[in-house]
């Protein structure tokens, strides 16, 4: 990670016994028909088998039975171990097709990460440093390539623009006694590079425990995904960071990971054109950390589409922005015109506003942040616009010194034409 500053068979008894009968044979001095006697009085027990037919039952059972329950051992398969890993940039599979990195950069203090079935725990995360540097590891999973380590079966990187959605799943486990971040990666580049440092990470802190922040500034709030996050933007000199920060603990989620994407190519951190090379989930501890875990994780990359929620092929917009100006304030009214040949699902429009402008409300959309590079996305009822279509919003706002209108706009990353 270009991480906050700077991978039997059983066989059957048969026996057979030739019982000899023979011939009764007379005396030659004895009467040939015996002299009566007196009947026999009946046991009252069941007559007893023989010692050793009795012995040989028993026997053949018991090897029957043994058969058996070597027959059921050997068709249930052994359980699978845990792995744990402790070399500094050593890793393992799970799930066949995700990679579980133990990835301590940081520090010389011992680490290991152990792979579970879905996931990983960190079983020892010894040492800190300090809280305003650089974490002192990222233990993850992930799917894609991370420093030529590819995950088995991966259709990554791939082109942002022939990536139509790429769903994601997370399930965290949580620890008290440590200062760290759980932070889900998001890495874009120019080339669909698998080796070094991308172009582009993408942060999500879905927690933060501790006197932690992330690389930069803050530069406003966004609702992605259907949740509110502090934006934070900065670069460690290798590359530049766009991180999202839950306000309280996430443990578990789903979301699509293009809608973050869509986030750095309206903030200009990336094109369409560019590549999605891996996503990563984990956790970068600066103290201690041991029994944090990531339970479950899944990700899956659908192409086919027209990019990253943008229009499809030969896609092209037009925008006619109008204002209504008095002093201190103002209203925009805002009508986005689809002039490609397929339609635009889950528009956003970007633009930034001119220094001393905020947005105080808005109509049929939601702006964020409310000042500098905002978008404008859409709501429920107005989320597609058809090809040739248009849809209008609309917001009002404030301004200090002299007014301006914004000098550009794109429609899910495409420049459109101001009309």
């Amino acid at each position: 990670m270009g991480r906050f500053y700077s991978p039997g068979q059983s066989g059957k008894w048969e026996r057979s016994q030739n019982v000899d009968a023979g011939s009764a044979r007379h005396h030659p001095h004895l009467p040939a028909v015996p002299p009566k006697e007196a009947p026999m009085r009946p046991s009252p027990y069941p007559p007893r088998a023989p010692r050793g037919r009795f012995l040989r039952g028993a026997l053949g059972a018991l090897l029957t039975a043994l058969a058996t329950v070597a027959a059921l051992f050997a068709a249930t398969p052994p359980a699978q171990a845990d792995t744990t890993v402790c070399e500094q940039f050593g890793s393992t599979v799970v799930q066949g097709r995700y990679v579980v990195q133990n990835n301590r950069w940081g520090t010389n203090a011992p680490q290991c990460v152990t792979a579970t079935d879905t996931g990983f725990r960190l079983s020892r995360a010894d040492g800190s440093v300090p809280t305003n540097g650089a974490p002192k590891s990222y233990p993850s999973l992930f799917n894609g390539c991370h420093y030529t380590n590819c995950s088995p079966g991966t259709s990554l990187p791939a082109q942002l623009s022939a990536i139509s959605s790429a769903p994601s799943s997370i399930s965290y486990g949580y620890v008290g006694d440590a200062v760290y971040n759980a932070s889900y990666d998001i890495w874009l580049d120019p080339t669909p590079r698998t080796d070094g440092v991308n172009r582009t990470e993408i942060m999500i802190w879905l927690n933060k425990v501790g006197p932690i922040q992330p690389i930069g500034s803050q530069v406003g709030t966004a609702t992605v995904g259907g949740r509110s996050w502090q934006v934070w933007s900065g670069g460690n000199g290798t590359n530049d960071v766009l991180s999202f920060v839950a306000p309280s603990a996430i443990g578990s989620w789903s979301f699509d990971v293009m809608d973050f994407v869509r986030q750095a190519v309206a903030r200009g951190l990336a094109q369409n054109n560019w590549y999605l090379t891996s996503v990563q989930a984990g956790f970068e501890p600066w103290q201690n950390g041991t029994g944090l875990s990531v339970n479950s994780f899944s990700s899956s990359v659908n192409t086919g589409g027209g990019g990253p929620g943008g229009p499809g092929g030969g896609s092209a917009c037009e925008v006619a922005y109008t204002t209504n100006v008095w002093p201190g304030g103002f209203t925009a009214d805002v009508t986005v015109t689809n002039t490609g040949s397929s339609p635009v699902d889950g528009w956003r429009l970007a633009f930034t506003l001119p220094s001393g402008q905020s947005v105080t409300s808005a109509w049929n959309t939601s702006v964020s942040p409310s000042s500098g590079s905002v978008t404008a996305s859409a709501l429920a009822h107005n989320a597609s616009i058809s090809p040739g279509g248009r849809q209008s919003f609309g917001f009002q706002g404030t301004y200090s010194g002299t007014f301006a209108a914004p000098g550009g706009f794109s429609l899910n990353g495409t420049a459109c034409v101001r009309t």
